[in-house]
């Protein structure tokens, strides 16, 4: 098991928390409301973590959410983020977590089963909205300001300023395997090598055009075989030799904890990832200004490092995910 780390995640949550409003957290939903005397004090004061404390709003109370997640630890980890501070903030939250793809937590929003969910912009952008992976735009602030408009037009979903950090997905393998392959460092050096591969992905994934249809479509390959395994399988699998190429998340700290090697994407395969909370157009006016506020105040710590450390102690620690988001909460400071 690994040391935990509390000093390097508080350390690198308060150094995010720190930098200018603009680069903490980017983005604000044209929808916000202008705020009462009750939701400014909803984060006003800092607490002795650095963080600005969530404080309870008398104006919340009765104002309930049931918030979903996808089927991986760090959408449920994020679920229960978003969900734990919306509590200290007066709101009843309910949750339905682990649900499965970005369609299925989709559904569940349009048809009310959910209020919002945790979505990646590229995914939602490639997936959902109909936009083609070459033309989804680079600059993630660009990539935010698209899946908002297009998710708004499309659904009547309000999509919630993003996150610091993106979460991008990559190719990835053993340090054994790259050895064999000649030690590649980009994507494009396994052409002509990679009809002698297996290729390990989630069954979305094979679906994809900024997945492993992308493969193909971008970087010309094709692989011996190609089998489709639970996201939660995306290290073991190759671990084990069951397969010799993965997709994994760029926070994943797996990544880091087996040595695995992630290949660059040279040819800009993979959009922005960064998380947008998405909501509900009715759920977001019912629920009031305090609930973009909530959002985008605990997001300001959610930095790269951050994010992986939190992953790595579900999925290294075997640390539960609600527990994990407590901690994050009480180390950043914005709960007590």
């Amino acid at each position: 098991m690994r040391t935990h780390m509390s000093g390097r995640l508080v350390a690198a949550a308060l150094a995010a928390i720190l930098l200018p409003a603009g680069l903490a957290a980017c983005g604000s939903s044209d929808k916000t409301s202008s705020s009462t005397s009750g939701a400014a004090a909803t984060t006003t004061g800092t607490s002795s973590g650095g963080g600005q404390l969530i404080q309870y709003d008398a104006a919340n109370k009765g104002k309930s959410l049931k918030i979903g997640s996808k089927n991986f630890t760090e959408s449920i980890i994020l679920g229960y983020i978003y969900g734990e501070a919306l509590k200290k903030a007066g709101y009843t939250v309910k949750y339905d977590l682990n649900l499965g793809t970005e369609q299925v937590a989709t559904r569940a929003l349009k048809s009310h089963e959910i209020d919002g969910y945790p979505e990646y912009t590229g995914t939602a952008l490639t997936s959902l909205l109909g936009v083609k992976p070459k033309d989804v735009p680079h600059d993630e602030n660009a990539a935010y300001q698209e899946t908002k408009r297009l998710y708004e037009s499309k659904y009547k979903f309000t999509a919630l300023p993003q996150t610091p950090f993106t979460d991008s997905q990559a190719l990835g393998m053993t340090a054994a395997t790259a050895k064999k392959l000649g030690n590649p460092t980009k994507i494009s050096d396994l052409k002509g090598k990679s009809q002698n591969l297996t290729l390990a992905g989630s069954a979305e994934c094979f679906k994809r055009s900024d997945c492993a249809l992308g493969f193909k479509q971008v970087y010309g390959l094709t692989f011996k075989k190609e089998i489709p395994i639970d996201v939660s399988q995306r290290h073991e699998v190759i671990l084990k030799g069951k397969a010799d190429l993965t997709v994994p998340f760029t926070t994943d700290g797996q990544i880091a904890a087996n040595k695995e090697v992630v290949l660059k994407d040279d040819k800009h395969l993979f959009p922005p990832y960064n998380v947008t909370f998405v909501v509900r157009d009715d759920a977001f006016t019912r629920l009031g200004p305090d609930l973009e506020k909530v959002v985008t105040t605990v997001q300001k710590g959610l930095t790269t490092p951050v994010m992986s450390e939190l992953n790595s102690r579900v999925d290294l620690d075997k640390q539960q995910p609600l527990a994990v988001a407590g901690e994050y909460l009480k180390a950043t400071g914005y709960v007590k």
